[in-house]
Protein backbone atom coordinates (compact mmCIF):
# COMPACT_ATOMS: atom_id res chain seq x y z
CA UNK A 1 0.00 0.00 0.00
CA UNK A 2 1.42 3.36 -0.99
CA UNK A 3 0.82 6.94 0.00
CA UNK A 4 -0.85 8.07 -3.17
CA UNK A 5 -3.94 7.49 -1.52
CA UNK A 6 -2.99 20.93 5.94
CA UNK A 7 -0.39 21.31 8.01
CA UNK A 8 0.84 24.18 10.20
CA UNK A 9 4.43 24.44 11.38
CA UNK A 10 5.67 26.25 14.45
CA UNK A 11 9.34 26.62 15.30
CA UNK A 12 10.24 25.39 18.75
CA UNK A 13 13.21 26.97 20.45
CA UNK A 14 15.44 24.81 22.61
CA UNK A 15 18.34 26.02 24.77
CA UNK A 16 20.74 23.83 22.80
CA UNK A 17 19.67 24.94 19.33
CA UNK A 18 20.42 27.91 17.16
CA UNK A 19 18.44 29.30 14.28
CA UNK A 20 19.57 29.34 10.68
CA UNK A 21 17.97 31.23 7.83
CA UNK A 22 16.80 29.40 4.71
CA UNK A 23 17.68 31.55 1.72
CA UNK A 24 17.95 30.21 -1.80
CA UNK A 25 21.64 30.86 -2.05
CA UNK A 26 24.83 29.03 -2.85
CA UNK A 27 25.48 26.52 -5.57
CA UNK A 28 22.72 24.13 -4.55
CA UNK A 29 19.96 26.78 -4.65
CA UNK A 30 18.01 24.90 -1.99
CA UNK A 31 15.86 26.11 0.87
CA UNK A 32 16.38 24.42 4.22
CA UNK A 33 12.79 25.20 5.22
CA UNK A 34 11.36 23.67 2.05
CA UNK A 35 13.54 20.59 2.52
CA UNK A 36 12.29 20.25 6.10
CA UNK A 37 8.71 20.71 4.87
CA UNK A 38 9.16 17.96 2.28
CA UNK A 39 11.15 15.82 4.73
CA UNK A 40 8.24 15.93 7.17
CA UNK A 41 6.06 14.43 4.47
CA UNK A 42 8.65 11.71 3.88
CA UNK A 43 8.78 10.88 7.59
CA UNK A 44 4.99 10.66 7.84
CA UNK A 45 4.95 8.48 4.73
CA UNK A 46 7.46 6.08 6.32
CA UNK A 47 5.32 5.91 9.47
CA UNK A 48 2.22 5.23 7.37
CA UNK A 49 3.87 2.42 5.44
CA UNK A 50 5.47 0.92 8.53
CA UNK A 51 2.04 0.72 10.18
CA UNK A 52 0.62 -0.79 6.99
CA UNK A 53 3.36 -3.43 6.97
CA UNK A 54 2.66 -4.25 10.63
CA UNK A 55 -0.99 -4.70 9.71
CA UNK A 56 -0.15 -6.75 6.62
CA UNK A 57 1.89 -9.23 8.67
CA UNK A 58 -0.67 -9.45 11.47
CA UNK A 59 1.11 -7.52 14.20
CA UNK A 60 -1.70 -4.96 14.50
CA UNK A 61 -5.28 -4.77 13.28
CA UNK A 62 -6.88 -1.63 11.89
CA UNK A 63 -8.71 -0.44 8.79
CA UNK A 64 -6.92 1.96 6.47
CA UNK A 65 -10.36 3.43 5.78
CA UNK A 66 -10.74 4.62 9.38
CA UNK A 67 -11.02 8.42 9.49
CA UNK A 68 -7.66 8.74 11.27
CA UNK A 69 -5.75 6.98 8.50
CA UNK A 70 -7.71 8.71 5.74
CA UNK A 71 -6.82 12.12 7.20
CA UNK A 72 -3.26 11.00 7.94
CA UNK A 73 -2.81 10.10 4.29
CA UNK A 74 -4.41 13.37 3.21
CA UNK A 75 -1.92 15.35 5.27
CA UNK A 76 0.98 13.50 3.65
CA UNK A 77 -0.37 14.10 0.15
CA UNK A 78 -1.03 17.75 0.93
CA UNK A 79 2.55 18.29 2.07
CA UNK A 80 4.06 16.47 -0.91
CA UNK A 81 1.87 18.06 -3.57
CA UNK A 82 1.96 21.62 -2.25
CA UNK A 83 5.76 21.29 -2.25
CA UNK A 84 5.59 20.40 -5.96
CA UNK A 85 3.86 23.68 -6.83
CA UNK A 86 6.05 25.58 -4.37
CA UNK A 87 9.33 24.35 -5.85
CA UNK A 88 8.03 24.92 -9.40
CA UNK A 89 7.43 28.58 -8.58
CA UNK A 90 10.91 28.94 -7.13
CA UNK A 91 12.58 27.48 -10.21
CA UNK A 92 10.54 29.72 -12.52
CA UNK A 93 11.32 32.89 -10.57
CA UNK A 94 14.88 32.28 -9.38
CA UNK A 95 16.41 31.16 -12.66
CA UNK A 96 16.78 33.28 -15.79
CA UNK A 97 16.35 30.23 -18.02
CA UNK A 98 14.50 27.60 -16.01
CA UNK A 99 14.88 24.06 -17.28
CA UNK A 100 12.77 21.13 -16.17
CA UNK A 101 13.69 18.43 -18.65
CA UNK A 102 16.12 16.61 -16.34
CA UNK A 103 13.58 16.60 -13.53
CA UNK A 104 10.78 15.52 -15.86
CA UNK A 105 12.89 12.74 -17.36
CA UNK A 106 13.86 11.48 -13.91
CA UNK A 107 10.23 11.47 -12.78
CA UNK A 108 9.06 9.74 -15.95
CA UNK A 109 11.70 7.01 -15.67
CA UNK A 110 10.98 6.43 -11.97
CA UNK A 111 7.21 6.31 -12.53
CA UNK A 112 7.58 3.93 -15.49
CA UNK A 113 10.05 1.79 -13.55
CA UNK A 114 7.68 1.60 -10.60
CA UNK A 115 4.85 0.52 -12.88
CA UNK A 116 7.02 -2.16 -14.48
CA UNK A 117 8.35 -3.44 -11.16
CA UNK A 118 4.90 -3.70 -9.58
CA UNK A 119 3.46 -5.27 -12.75
CA UNK A 120 6.08 -8.03 -12.55
CA UNK A 121 5.75 -8.46 -8.77
CA UNK A 122 1.99 -8.07 -8.27
CA UNK A 123 0.28 -8.09 -11.70
CA UNK A 124 -3.19 -7.98 -10.14
CA UNK A 125 -2.47 -4.74 -8.24
CA UNK A 126 0.28 -3.02 -10.21
CA UNK A 127 0.65 0.76 -9.98
CA UNK A 128 -0.42 2.50 -13.16
CA UNK A 129 -1.19 6.00 -11.82
CA UNK A 130 0.37 6.47 -8.41
CA UNK A 131 1.86 9.49 -6.71
CA UNK A 132 4.87 9.70 -9.07
CA UNK A 133 2.69 9.53 -12.16
CA UNK A 134 0.42 12.19 -10.75
CA UNK A 135 3.31 14.51 -9.82
CA UNK A 136 4.66 14.19 -13.36
CA UNK A 137 1.34 15.16 -14.95
CA UNK A 138 0.50 17.79 -12.32
CA UNK A 139 3.87 19.46 -12.81
CA UNK A 140 3.21 19.89 -16.52
CA UNK A 141 -0.27 21.28 -15.82
CA UNK A 142 0.87 23.68 -13.09
CA UNK A 143 3.96 25.08 -14.80
CA UNK A 144 2.20 27.49 -17.20
CA UNK A 145 0.33 29.28 -14.35
CA UNK A 146 2.88 28.96 -11.53
CA UNK A 147 4.41 32.34 -12.41
CA UNK A 148 1.15 33.93 -11.33
CA UNK A 149 0.81 32.42 -7.84
CA UNK A 150 -2.34 34.29 -6.82
CA UNK A 151 -4.16 33.20 -9.97
CA UNK A 152 -2.83 29.67 -9.54
CA UNK A 153 -3.91 29.52 -5.90
CA UNK A 154 -7.34 30.90 -6.75
CA UNK A 155 -7.85 28.17 -9.36
CA UNK A 156 -6.62 25.56 -6.88
CA UNK A 157 -8.93 26.85 -4.14
CA UNK A 158 -11.92 26.76 -6.50
CA UNK A 159 -11.13 23.15 -7.40
CA UNK A 160 -10.81 22.08 -3.75
CA UNK A 161 -13.95 23.93 -2.61
CA UNK A 162 -15.94 22.64 -5.58
CA UNK A 163 -14.82 19.08 -4.88
CA UNK A 164 -15.79 19.18 -1.20
CA UNK A 165 -18.94 21.31 -1.54
CA UNK A 166 -20.46 19.60 -4.57
CA UNK A 167 -20.23 16.34 -6.48
CA UNK A 168 -19.27 18.02 -9.76
CA UNK A 169 -15.68 16.78 -9.71
CA UNK A 170 -16.21 13.33 -8.22
CA UNK A 171 -16.90 11.33 -11.40
CA UNK A 172 -17.87 8.15 -9.51
CA UNK A 173 -18.19 6.03 -12.66
CA UNK A 174 -15.00 7.19 -14.35
CA UNK A 175 -12.77 4.46 -12.95
CA UNK A 176 -15.12 1.60 -13.77
CA UNK A 177 -15.63 3.03 -17.26
CA UNK A 178 -11.89 3.26 -17.90
CA UNK A 179 -11.31 -0.32 -16.76
CA UNK A 180 -13.88 -1.52 -19.29
CA UNK A 181 -11.79 -0.21 -22.17
CA UNK A 182 -8.26 -0.53 -20.79
CA UNK A 183 -6.90 -3.76 -19.36
CA UNK A 184 -5.91 -2.50 -15.92
CA UNK A 185 -6.77 -4.11 -12.58
CA UNK A 186 -9.60 -2.73 -10.45
CA UNK A 187 -7.33 -2.90 -7.40
CA UNK A 188 -3.98 -1.16 -7.27
CA UNK A 189 -1.31 -0.60 -4.64
CA UNK A 190 -1.36 3.14 -5.21
CA UNK A 191 -3.62 5.57 -7.04
CA UNK A 192 -4.05 9.34 -6.92
CA UNK A 193 -7.15 10.80 -8.55
CA UNK A 194 -6.78 14.21 -10.23
CA UNK A 195 -9.37 15.89 -8.04
CA UNK A 196 -9.01 17.50 -5.59
CA UNK A 197 -5.23 16.99 -5.56
CA UNK A 198 -4.41 19.10 -8.60
CA UNK A 199 -5.87 21.97 -6.59
CA UNK A 200 -3.31 21.40 -3.84
CA UNK A 201 -0.47 21.54 -6.38
CA UNK A 202 -1.86 24.80 -7.79
CA UNK A 203 -1.89 26.37 -4.33
CA UNK A 204 1.79 25.52 -3.86
CA UNK A 205 3.16 28.52 -5.85
CA UNK A 206 1.51 30.86 -3.35
CA UNK A 207 3.75 29.47 -0.60
CA UNK A 208 6.75 30.48 -2.69
CA UNK A 209 5.26 33.90 -3.41
CA UNK A 210 4.85 34.43 0.36
CA UNK A 211 8.55 33.51 0.69
CA UNK A 212 7.92 30.84 3.30
CA UNK A 213 11.06 29.09 2.04
CA UNK A 214 13.09 31.88 3.65
CA UNK A 215 11.79 31.19 7.13
CA UNK A 216 14.53 30.25 9.61
CA UNK A 217 14.87 26.67 10.80
CA UNK A 218 16.30 25.39 14.10
CA UNK A 219 19.79 23.98 13.78
CA UNK A 220 19.62 20.59 15.47
CA UNK A 221 19.84 16.89 14.66
CA UNK A 222 16.11 16.39 14.05
CA UNK A 223 15.92 19.28 11.60
CA UNK A 224 19.09 18.11 9.85
CA UNK A 225 17.56 14.64 9.45
CA UNK A 226 14.31 16.05 8.05
CA UNK A 227 16.31 18.27 5.72
CA UNK A 228 18.23 15.24 4.45
CA UNK A 229 15.01 13.30 3.90
CA UNK A 230 13.49 16.21 2.01
CA UNK A 231 16.54 16.62 -0.20
CA UNK A 232 16.54 12.92 -1.14
CA UNK A 233 12.77 12.38 -1.09
CA UNK A 234 12.61 10.52 -4.42
CA UNK A 235 15.18 7.77 -3.70
CA UNK A 236 13.82 7.39 -0.18
CA UNK A 237 10.32 7.00 -1.61
CA UNK A 238 11.48 4.35 -4.05
CA UNK A 239 13.48 2.32 -1.51
CA UNK A 240 11.92 2.74 1.93
CA UNK A 241 9.06 0.29 1.50
CA UNK A 242 11.41 -2.42 0.26
CA UNK A 243 13.42 -2.04 3.46
CA UNK A 244 10.40 -1.81 5.76
CA UNK A 245 8.55 -4.72 4.14
CA UNK A 246 11.64 -6.93 4.29
CA UNK A 247 12.34 -5.94 7.89
CA UNK A 248 8.82 -6.58 9.19
CA UNK A 249 8.54 -9.76 7.12
CA UNK A 250 11.84 -11.06 8.50
CA UNK A 251 10.72 -10.43 12.07
CA UNK A 252 7.48 -12.27 11.35
CA UNK A 253 9.40 -15.19 9.86
CA UNK A 254 11.72 -15.42 12.88
CA UNK A 255 8.79 -15.34 15.29
CA UNK A 256 7.03 -18.10 13.34
CA UNK A 257 10.15 -20.27 13.48
CA UNK A 258 10.65 -19.71 17.20
CA UNK A 259 9.56 -22.66 19.38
Amino acid sequence: MSIGMMAEYSLTYFPWTTMQSSPLSGSTKRSAFLDVYRGTAVLLMIIFHFCWDLRNFGFVDFSIYDPFWVYFRSVILTLFLSAVGWSTYLVLTEKAKPSFWKRDLKLFICAAGLSLATYLAVPNQWIYFGILHFIFIASLITRPVAKWPIVSAAIGAVIIVTYHATDWLHFPNAFSTITQYIAIPQRTLDIVFPFPWIGVVLIGPLLGYLQLHKLPTPNNLVISLLCFMGRYALPIYLLHQLVLFALVGSVKMVLNLAP
